[in-house]
């Protein structure tokens, strides 16, 4: 009896084995593939800006003294020449009468010096006087001359002391901030306020130096800049309506950073942007023999990129790749892999090192916006 269960148990077994799949067995899986191939194309950068006036200008006190009037409103328009501002001084107000009348008495003392010259002159050539008193009328003279001379240097500069109680916009624009009020006591170098004129506004932005040289690269080749293509998207999203110009660059590239800074100028013609917004600017960048790859492609494994390569035989191997700017849902790819090879489009996670599939052909790639 013992022997019989044995036995049936044996049985079992073997047919329960005869039925177990094996990798032979197993079915071969079919995977989209793709194969990969260089072309150009056109990268939209993205970069962070910050919005200035063409002119923003600090309007500070030069002398001391009281606010007696403000003339402006904060946030209103001025034109150039406006009073925005008296301060109350009657110090400068009084030094300037001084000024005014010393200056009057050294002219009037130099005119009767003038007289008292050509009295002797006539006195010298009648030879009723001697010659030396004539040199002693031309040395007063001289003294006199040299009075008028310092009273209309103290005068001018007491004039120009009591302009400074009046402040005036030096250009059209707008009024910032204004934080004294009526009364307030200033002092030299205080802050009234600032003025902008954002009839134009300049958009500033950092470009790698990369892309840098791929930019004077397309433009020496007369091929697109960012001048015919730069645009702004705004805090809230939305693009603004005017196209903007790169005017310069500057000449250093930060060692920090690696950076370089640009300066793009927009029409602002209905005062729309302010001074201090921020924003993003796109500026297009054509590159050259660039492979892309599809997202649904790369597989991330402790920070680090990887694609399968099927070779001829229809195997796969996993290869470490080096991903660029990502465009739609697609990625540049700077190293890893080369023109007219072909990759694993989608499911490469189910897949294992050295594993032989049956390809069939994935969708195209999208590169458009």
């Amino acid at each position: 009896m013992n022997k019989l269960i044995a036995y049936s148990l044996f049985t079992i077994g073997l047919i329960a084995c005869s039925h177990r799949p094996t990798a032979e067995n197993q079915e071969t899986p079919e995977i989209p593939v793709l194969k990969v191939k260089s072309s150009n194309s056109m990268i939209h950068n993205k970069i962070v800006a910050r919005i200035e006036a063409q002119k923003n200008v600090e309007i500070r006190s030069r002398i001391k003294g009281y606010i007696e009037e403000i003339l402006v409103d904060e946030g209103k328009e001025v034109t150039k020449g406006q009073a925005l501002f008296k301060l109350s001084s009657p110090d400068y107000m009084a030094e300037a009468t001084k000024a005014e009348a010393t200056l009057a008495k050294t002219v009037a003392e130099e005119h009767s010096t003038k007289l008292e010259v050509e009295r002797v002159e006539m006195l010298v050539e009648k030879n009723v006087i001697a010659k030396s008193e004539l040199t002693l009328a031309q040395s007063k003279l001289q003294i006199a001359q040299s009075a008028v001379a310092e009273a209309k240097a103290i005068h001018k500069n007491a004039k120009a002391f009591l302009a400074y109680t009046t402040f005036t916009a030096p250009f059209d624009g707008f009024i910032n901030r204004i934080p004294y009020k009526v009364g307030s006591l200033i002092n030299e170098g205080d802050l009234l306020t600032t003025i902008s004129d954002i009839s134009n506004v300049f958009a500033y932005f950092n470009v790698s130096e990369t892309e840098y040289l791929k930019i004077l690269k397309a433009k020496r080749k007369g091929e697109n800049t960012p001048e015919s293509t730069i645009s702004l998207i705004l805090a809230d999203g939305n693009e603004y309506r005017h196209k903007g110009v790169v005017e310069t660059v500057t000449s250093v590239i930060d060692g920090s950073t690696g950076t370089i800074t640009f300066r793009a100028r927009f029409n602002n013609s209905d005062k729309f942007l302010k001074h201090g917004a921020s924003g993003t600017v796109i500026v297009d960048t054509e590159v050259e023999n660039v492979i892309y790859i599809p997202q649904t492609a790369v597989m991330e494994i402790q920070d680090k990129n990887f694609v399968l390569v099927v070779d001829s035989s229809n195997r796969v191997s996993m290869r470490s790749v080096i991903l660029g700017y990502r465009v739609n849902n697609n990625y540049i790819v700077e190293s890893g892999i080369r023109a007219n090879e072909t990759i694993v489009a989608e499911g490469a996670t189910t897949l294992r090192e050295g594993a032989t599939i049956k390809p069939i052909a994935a969708s195209n790639i999208n590169t458009k916006k």
